[in-house]
């Protein structure tokens, strides 16, 4: 009878250990999961989008539809306006902006170009501007993978060009960028709000 007993007292200690390892497996686990789950980034605010010249050039790559090369990509964060006064308020006239949210905005020419009459040669390059209430100066800057606009540097300038506001027909919640065929190369069109500006990209 003591045998007996012994021998249940056993097992059942050994079902409980077995029990108990199950359990901080599973929990250890289920904590590794919600790590994980945690190190997932959210959804920007601000996303990141791309543009390139000629328009949709990887969607006619892939159909066998392009008729000219590869000029240019522009990447860039999409903020919105949510009923903000974005120029002259959000955006303050006089200072240099990176041209969206997020990182500075970036540009890449796969061949020589001009802008505001000077060329560039193949590369990538950071887009900033400066606005105004008539007209903004476009920033064309070497240093690129770059935050905002705090490290600007206006010594890694390689062109400024100023371009002339335009009023957009209508309020445009999330700023835009999209190139535009025009007869000696393209513009760079950019709209947020109730204003666009428009890039000449000669090639």
């Amino acid at each position: 009878m003591q045998t007996l007993q012994t021998d249940y007292l056993l097992s059942n200690n050994i079902t409980m250990k077995k029990f108990f390892l199950l359990l901080i497996f599973f929990q250890t686990a289920f904590s590794c999961l919600l790590a994980q789950n945690n190190s997932i980034p959210p959804v920007d605010k601000s996303p990141m989008d791309m543009s390139y010249y000629p328009v949709n050039y990887p969607i006619l790559k892939i159909q066998d539809k392009i008729t000219e090369p590869l000029v240019t990509r522009v990447i860039y964060s999409r903020p919105q306006r949510n009923g903000r006064t974005i120029f002259g308020g959000l955006v303050k006239n006089g200072e240099v902006w990176r041209l969206g949210a997020n990182e500075a905005t970036e540009i890449e020419f796969f061949r020589a170009v001009k802008i505001g009459g000077k060329k560039l040669k193949a590369g990538r390059y950071t887009l900033y501007a400066i606005v105004n209430d008539n007209s903004w100066t476009i920033i064309v800057n070497r240093e690129t993978d770059t935050w905002g606009s705090f490290k600007y540097d206006i010594k890694k300038d390689v062109v400024r060009t100023d371009v002339t506001l335009q009023k957009t027909d209508g309020l445009v919640e999330n700023m835009s960028m999209a190139f535009e065929k025009t007869a000696v190369g393209c513009n760079l069109s950019i709209s947020w709000e109730n204003t666009k500006v428009a890039v000449p990209i000669i090639f």
